[in-house]
């Protein structure tokens, strides 16, 4: 069903949420005097519209780098007579208080505030808006929601010295919370009393009070009779808080797991507390003990453990207190504790670091309230890929993007989540992904990019996409690619390996893409990029793969684009280009691609001019006799001088050489080479080949011309014999053969 369902298209209510969205203006506002969104009088939406609108927007703002987000978003639900909500969710620093002020009309059922710092003490006060109908509240990470900005006494001076403090609010309750049943105070700002914060509430069912440190937590009992869900993460146990959760005998989940490394914990679990929660909470369907040290041994004997088939009857649990249970438990958190290595575990799902199954049910449970868990649990991920083979590679893939997404700004999941990725995206797993899971996997990686600037998470993401066919998979995200590539080759310190990926991916980028991209690109300033590169490889001497692929990446963005070959020239490329050679006199790879581009500098009429001078003809007449890469320079040289050529006799404004010379040269040239040679090199289209052949004004450039269709289509007849009828070359050769001008031996190799 995962296969399924990442295969199939986004609904139409998401598809429809999503545009209206990034085109506010255009669908359901317009703009009040230039900058305010105001809705359209007409436009009358229910909780199911209104919900998604506001939660996209959030998820929007979060994760996509180009979603501009507006100021005055939250006042286009203002009014529940045009716009009602009901259940919302809300993140981090995209909320403020005007925001939550903007809604309080509303009758929210629903309220999720997650880590949303920005939110001071004025929220509170709005939250009483909604007391009469709340029934799920979080204040989850809400560290400023308890305080109020204290202004001391009027002087201005005093104010200088003393600007506002943060003072906190102390007489707030939950009263008039009447309907309040699910709650979550995870951490929780120290000095608020908890106590009497939740005195009011009458009936709670799920209370999460996850890093708060409370050493009596006897009131809990006030909910013996309704409360079903209790969270405890990282508070600091006693034998009295144990004694207290026995008490609450309706509980069906309890957590009271505890990262490890998070600080010294005394409260060691034993057999007895285990035997006490198994005993007194006969409800219980889900329980975390995550990150506890077992004080005694809680296992059976090692002999009886291994026998008989893996089995999760409570009967049979290698755990021995779980042996009291009714039935197995649907979910055991056991993460970073010894007994998930056990064999028999009576629960449907166990967390734990044993096997990629517990790994990846850890990093779903813990993802979305515990960054510092589930980095743990994707660098298990990440061996579990790297070494073995994934056998739930989907949901593997699916749980790591959520997790990027999630904490985007947490430094240790962007390492280990885009580090996972590479391996999880590499060949071997390529069959079982579609395209809009591969999509996906695209997003986060240049957001991780995009929001990272430290060296492993910029290598692992570069990493990544090369495991995507380029550029067909990334045409999606074509400019935003480009751009984070350009910038991280403008840095100025460089860590090499991640330079050489870099290029190697803008290469790749502009190879087989039309000239509309490459001339966006080359407006990026990629010409410029690529010829700094290779100026700092000149100074330090070394031609490396990123002095090759530089060359070669100038190659591919200049062919059959002008502008990009005019950049070229301007930004001193030939001095570079004359640099190179005289330094590198020996790297054939590198001749070839400086020589191509050339090639496509000498095919733009208005450019040629610029390569008339001595030195250069010179050089380009002495390449003829290269035997670098096969025939590659020797071709590429005899190119550029065949274009120049082409413009006859008075563009030859220099002494030195003389034109008939050069012209000597190059039909010995041709003749050295082998006609069957294979090639390295790649036409998209025969144009500017074709153009020297109805001329009389060079013979040898139409003989260079004619050579070069006869060697592509002579050895590779399947891919260039359609392109060659397809731009209408036979017309074009059959009327050179009845020109008195052309040489005997090109009509030959024409017929």
């Amino acid at each position: 069903s995962l296969k399924m369902a990442s295969d199939s298209p986004e609904s139409l209510m998401t598809l429809c949420t999503d545009y209206c969205l990034r085109n506010l203006e255009g669908t359901l506002c317009y703009l009040l005097d230039n900058e305010t969104l105001r809705l359209h009088p007409d436009i009358f939406l229910p909780s199911e519209i209104c919900d998604k609108l506001v939660n996209e927007y959030v998820e929007l703002v979060k994760t996509d780098s180009i979603f501009e987000p507006h100021e005055s978003f939250f006042t286009l639900f203002s009014d529940p007579r045009s716009t009602r909500l009901a259940r919302i969710h809300l993140r981090e620093h995209i909320v403020q208080d005007q925001d939550l002020e903007a809604i309080r009309k509303q009758d929210l059922i629903e309220l999720y505030l997650t880590n949303c710092e920005k939110l001071t003490a004025k929220s509170l006060q709005t939250l009483v808006s909604f007391s009469h109908t709340l029934i799920s509240l979080s204040l989850f990470g809400c560290c400023n929601i308890f305080y109020e900005e204290e202004n001391p006494g009027g002087c201005e001076d005093d104010c200088l010295v003393n600007p506002t403090r943060q003072v906190l609010v102390k007489d707030f309750t939950f009263e008039g919370f009447s309907r309040l049943r699910i709650l979550n105070l995870g951490r929780l700002i120290e000095g608020v009393n908890v106590e009497t914060l939740l005195r009011p509430l009458a009936s709670l069912a799920a209370l999460d009070l996850s890093g708060i440190q409370l050493n009596d937590v006897g009131f809990l009992t006030q909910w013996k009779d309704t409360l079903v869900s209790l969270v405890l993460y990282n508070m600091d146990l006693s034998e009295e808080h144990i004694q207290v959760i026995a008490q609450l005998r309706k509980l069906r989940h309890l957590d009271i797991s505890r990262d490890h490394l998070s600080s010294y914990y005394k409260f060691k679990l034993t057999r007895r507390v285990l035997n006490l929660f198994v005993e007194n909470l006969v409800n219980l369907t889900s329980l975390d003990i995550s990150g506890h040290t077992m004080l005694e041994n809680c296992t059976i004997p090692s002999m009886e453990e291994k026998m008989g088939q893996t089995s999760i009857e409570p009967a049979k649990s290698s755990i021995a207190p779980f042996r009291g249970l009714k039935r197995p438990l649907q979910f055991l958190g056991l993460f970073e504790t010894s007994l998930c290595r056990l064999t028999h575990i009576p629960a449907y799902k166990v967390s734990g670091d044993k096997n990629e199954e517990q790994v990846l049910n850890a990093i779903e449970a813990y993802t979305e309230h515990r960054p510092e868990i589930t980095s743990r649990a994707i660098n298990l991920l990440f061996d579990i890929a790297r070494i073995e083979r994934c056998s739930q590679l989907l949901r593997a893939l699916q749980l790591v993007i959520t997790a990027l997404k999630c904490h985007k700004d947490d430094k240790n999941i962007q390492v280990t989540g885009s580090a996972a990725l590479f391996y999880l995206t590499n060949s071997e797993y390529r069959m079982e992904q579609s395209v809009k899971l591969r999509r996906q996997v695209i997003q986060v990686v240049l957001n991780g990019m995009e929001s990272y600037q430290e060296v492993t998470v910029q290598r692992n993401c570069c990493l990544t996409l090369c495991n995507f066919s380029i550029p067909e998979e990334l045409e999606f995200q074509y400019r935003r690619v480009n751009e984070l590539l350009l910038n991280i080759l403008n840095q100025s310190r460089q860590d090499e390996s991640i330079q050489r990926i870099a290029v190697h991916l803008c290469n790749a980028l502009v190879c087989q893409v039309d000239n509309d991209h490459k001339e966006a690109v080359g407006k990026m300033g990629f010409v410029m990029t690529m010829l700094k590169l290779i100026q700092k490889k000149l100074a330090d001497k070394t031609c490396d793969q990123v002095m090759e692929f530089s060359w070669s990446a100038l190659w591919n963005i200049t062919d059959e684009t002008p502008d990009n070959c005019e950049m070229f020239l301007n930004y001193s490329g030939m001095k570079l280009f004359l640099e190179c050679l005289k330094e590198f006199p020996e790297k054939q790879e590198l001749h070839r691609n400086m020589l191509g581009l050339l090639g496509n500098v000498a095919e733009v009429k208005e450019l040629r001019p610029q390569l008339m001078t001595s030195q250069f003809i010179s050089v380009f007449s002495n390449l003829l006799e290269s035997k670098a890469d096969g025939i590659e320079v020797s071709y590429n040289a005899c190119g550029v001088l065949s274009h120049i050529m082409f413009d006859g006799p008075e563009a030859w404004g220099i002494c030195e050489p003389h034109r008939e010379e050069v012209v000597k040269r190059m039909w010995a040239a041709i003749q050295s080479w082998d006609i069957n040679s294979r090639r390295n090199i790649n036409y998209r289209s025969f144009e500017p080949i074709l153009r020297l052949l109805p001329q009389g004004i060079s013979p040898v450039s139409q003989h260079w011309a004619t050579w070069a269709l006869y060697n592509l289509v002579s050895v590779y007849p399947d891919k260039y014999c359609p392109l060659l009828i397809k731009e209408g070359g036979i017309p074009l050769l059959k009327d050179m053969i009845k020109m008195a001008s052309a040489r005997q031996e090109t009509k030959e190799m024409a017929r």
